[in-house]
């Protein structure tokens, strides 16, 4: 071996490292993400979960309760309701996370040693229905007539899934998961296809337009990311016996509008990709913010808040609401109309900034 051939060689590597942006980038980049991700943004002890009160007792031992319950930190009021029936519904819209029931009998079950307070947990998020279990164990210690000291018993309910099956929570979730992984590497790599190939030639010397050819990208994908959908929910309500409690029309809505987001995604990092290769390089850069910061695998409620902000840029974050809101809990795209706007400007502005920047020519 002629260590000075070799040596030619790894320096030669180095350069073109050094030229080469994106996998520099990713180098760099990737360790740093990573740390600040796993050390940083997740967080699987949940903080200050959205939640509404309802005390129709209304005494000093049922409000005295009430604050303790407060005094967990695991809770934070952050909507309104007057009776049990509107805390379902908040619960339902996925504006609230728990919901406290105080009854009117408050004292007397209290003393009789009944449950005396009802804590309602979305049960579509197995992380969420854990941590608000933790108030079933919290210690509500009243002061009674005699001055002495009384245990308030407390129940936990949870809806949508009692049984806390993982398949329940995960498999509408991973629909989001799939179309993301496959949508924006497919139309991500389109463009960067055409011009290796020679085909971008041909193109040019035809009177396509810019938002032609971009729109006729995207939609044999779109049809492509349909067909993966029914397929995972095939497979979730025959094997795992997920149910689909909402309309399937919203489902597949839903679907779309995701779809229509991830495939603009891609398009815009075909434009300014020069390879295949660095096109699939920069896709991975949103494939792990969009897995660990959606809501998929960790809770959104115990990241901190610059990391929620950064998950609610991403589009898989407001399909994950939509999903488990319409599949488990029964709501519609009204309840959730200010996910599917999210979508609806992610995908204009994505598909905006993808037509302007392709130029059809050759670089």
């Amino acid at each position: 071996m002629n260590f000075r051939r070799l040596w030619a060689i790894i320096m030669k590597e180095l350069r073109q490292l050094r030229r080469d942006r994106v996998t520099l980038a990713m180098i760099m980049g990737m360790p740093i993400m990573q740390l600040l991700l796993f050390g940083y943004a997740i967080n699987l002890n949940l903080r200050d979960l959205p939640a509404a009160v309802v005390d129709q007792a209304q005494t000093a031992g049922s409000r005295a309760a009430v604050q303790d319950l407060l005094a967990s930190g695991v809770i934070k009021v952050e909507a309104s309701a007057q009776s049990p029936q509107q805390l379902l519904d908040l619960l339902r819209e996925g504006r609230i996370s728990v919901g406290i029931a105080v009854p009117p009998d408050f004292e007397r079950r209290k003393l009789d040693g009944r449950e005396a307070i009802q804590v309602m947990v979305d049960g579509s998020d197995n992380v969420v229905q854990s941590a608000a279990a933790q108030l079933a164990q919290y210690p509500l210690n009243q002061p009674d007539d005699f001055h002495a000291r009384t245990q308030t018993p407390i129940s936990v309910v949870s809806f949508y899934n009692p049984e806390r099956r993982s398949p329940v929570n995960i498999v509408p979730g991973l629909i989001g998961v799939i179309l993301t992984m496959t949508m924006v590497l497919f139309t991500a790599v389109a463009i960067v296809r055409e011009t290796e190939r020679g085909n971008m030639e041909l193109l040019i010397t035809t009177p396509v337009s810019r938002t032609e050819l971009m729109i006729g990208k995207v939609l044999p994908y779109a049809a492509i990311g349909l067909v993966q959908t029914t397929l995972v929910l095939m497979l979730g309500v025959w094997l795992f016996r997920v149910p689909i409690r909402g309309s399937l029309w919203d489902v597949y809505l839903a679907s779309v509008l995701l779809i229509l987001a991830n495939l603009s995604l891609g398009l815009l990092i075909s434009t300014r990709a020069r390879s295949q290769f660095q096109a699939m390089q920069m896709t991975f850069f949103v494939f792990l913010p969009s897995i660990l910061l959606s809501g998929f695998m960790f809770p959104f409620d115990g990241m901190p808040l610059p990391a929620q902000w950064i998950s609610e840029a991403l589009p898989l974050t407001h399909f994950i609401r939509l999903i488990r809101g319409i599949m488990l809990r029964g709501a519609d795209l009204a309840d959730l109309w200010h996910d599917g706007v999210a979508l609806l400007a992610f995908i204009a502005i994505m598909l905006t900034l993808a037509i302007r920047l392709f130029h059809k020519r050759l670089d």
